[in-house]
């Protein structure tokens, strides 16, 4: 590129400016600069001219206009290619800008913090700083422009090897709009939410920020492609934000396995290990350590499980991933893997193995986004939990004992991740069958006892939704199932309840329904 007579610099976020500011200075460039950036850049010894003396305009109205000025804005958008325009730039002594590095006022970091005043979620709102960086952007044959500190140091790489490429510059300018318009989709949303004192929990315009992470080989069936983006800005743990350690690159269905699976491990607290396979819970369990929880969860279906994604919620010791080892497994997700264990798992070259980092209990809130033709409807996460079985209706004569209770505690839990409707038969820890994605719900507790591996005699039954016939917990008792937790609600319940008492059942009733479609 040519030489860099000029750069503007005005960031909020100061990581990595001072050497970026020194390598432009190095090139000879004039560093214009502002408030707190300018001190910043003095204060390390580089020599910056004030925006105010370089436009010969003072900042006025407490600094909210600084740079709106046709000097800046001037040697921002003429182009430099253009006679017409170099000839009124010198007429107004506008000095072209070769480079401008400029991050916004902080608005999300202030609205995140507690009891945020509005007033100084407003004053947190920039407006220099886009206009110029949308200056730069339209004018980016001209203009580098630099959003993100991530790229300082790549491009002053190309700059100074003389390689600043089209291709670079109309990249910076894509990452500029990108970031200006998750600004103000956050400031929209922002005061909508404030709008009239009210606090709209769906905001009238939905606007999604993910980043690209991967192109995938192919989608869900080869004839379809797939890609797998990112949630700009999530913290919480998750399948999205892990590091795969070792195997094949994730197709479109281990993501989505290997999420059903982690979800339904960080329900537990105690040592826990899910196993999906096609999006369903084939084997879920605790144990007192990973590979106890293992062997049991796989215990529930071995021929299932056979090619299935399986995640831990604590790390994989070398024991667990002996048993891992023992047979086919697609992906496997935890929390870190020891280095013994990792050596182990290793041995399969194909075998994924993702590390999800530490999980914390929190989990947060957001939407839960499905895909129609056009159009996306839109939820609450399902965060709905159950904190004390024993504070539940209990409809039924006879009341479930301490051992029906765990159990049935364990199931509520895998039930919410098993397709509707759901069904699952478990003793305390550890599933014994599963019933998935039937029409009717009765054929789902036969499905239940058909896929059985261990005697069912003396299980408890879980359901995400209420029985609408009798005929479920007929099919149940006859079964050897004990004791049932569902949502009730039906029309029938009466009959229902009914039909436990005369096989001696216990009924747990949550009021509380977890479909999953």
């Amino acid at each position: 590129m040519a030489s860099i007579k000029r750069a503007l610099i005005s960031v909020s976020d100061k990581t990595g400016i001072i050497d970026m500011a020194k390598g432009l200075e190095a090139l000879g460039a004039e560093i214009l600069s502002t408030g707190g950036t300018a001190k910043a850049l003095r204060e390390a010894g580089i020599q910056v001219t004030d925006v105010a003396a370089y436009t010969g305009s003072p900042e006025i109205l407490d600094g909210r206009v600084k740079t709106l000025h046709p000097k800046i804005h001037g040697g921002l958008l003429g182009r430099r290619s253009l006679p017409a325009h170099a000839e009124q730039m010198k007429q107004h002594n506008i000095g072209p800008i070769d480079v401008v590095v400029v991050n916004l006022y902080p608005f999300e970091a202030t609205i995140a913090k507690p009891n945020c005043h509005f007033d100084d979620a407003i004053e947190n709102i920039d407006i220099g700083g886009p206009s110029m960086l949308r200056s730069a952007a339209k004018n980016h044959e001209d203009v580098l422009v630099v959003v993100d500190p991530a790229d300082y140091q790549r491009v002053m790489q190309a700059v100074k090897d003389n390689t600043v490429t089209r291709a670079l510059r109309r990249e910076l300018a894509m990452k500029v709009f990108q970031h200006t318009s998750r600004y103000d989709g956050l400031i929209a949303g922002y005061l909508e939410k404030h709008h009239q004192g009210t606090a709209a929990k769906f905001p009238k315009v939905l606007t999604l920020q993910y980043e690209l992470a991967d192109t995938l080989r192919y989608g869900e069936n080869p004839h379809q492609q797939g890609a797998f983006y990112r949630e700009l800005h999530s913290q919480e743990p998750s399948v999205a934000r892990g590091k795969i350690l070792h195997g094949k690159a994730m197709s479109y269905n281990n993501f989505l396995d290997a999420n059903s699976a982690l979800e339904l491990a960080k329900e537990y607290d105690e040592i826990a290990v899910a196993i999906i396979k096609h999006n369903n819970p084939c084997g879920a369990a605790l144990g007192t350590t990973p590979v106890e929880a293992y062997v049991k969860a796989r215990e529930t279906d071995p021929i299932s499980a056979f090619g299935g994604v399986i995640a831990f919620n604590r790390p994989v010791d070398l024991a667990a991933a002996k048993e891992i080892t023992s047979t086919f497994v697609e992906v496997v997700i935890a929390p870190g893997f020891a280095e013994d264990a990792l050596a182990e798992l290793k041995r399969k070259k194909d075998l994924r193995l993702l590390d999800v980092g530490p999980l914390h209990k929190v989990k947060q809130e957001g939407y839960d986004l499905k895909k129609l033709v056009g159009g996306l409807i839109v939820q609450d996460r399902d965060l709905g939990a159950l904190t004390d079985l024993r504070a539940l209706t209990v409809p039924t004569v006879r009341k479930p004992t301490d051992e029906e209770y765990a159990a049935c505690a364990f199931a509520w839990k895998v039930c919410k991740h098993v397709k509707s409707n759901a069904i699952i038969f478990a003793k305390p820890g550890q599933t014994v069958g599963i019933g998935a994605g039937q029409m009717s719900r009765v054929d789902s507790v036969k499905l239940a006892t058909m896929k059985a591996q261990m005697p069912v005699k003396g299980c408890v039954m879980a359901s995400d939704a209420f029985f609408p016939f009798r005929d479920g917990l007929d099919a149940a008792a006859e079964a050897g199932i004990t004791a049932v937790i569902q949502p009730g609600g039906s029309i029938r319940d009466a009959e229902v309840v009914k039909a436990a008492d005369e096989h001696g059942l216990a009924m747990i009733m949550t009021g509380m329904r977890h479909f999953r479609h």
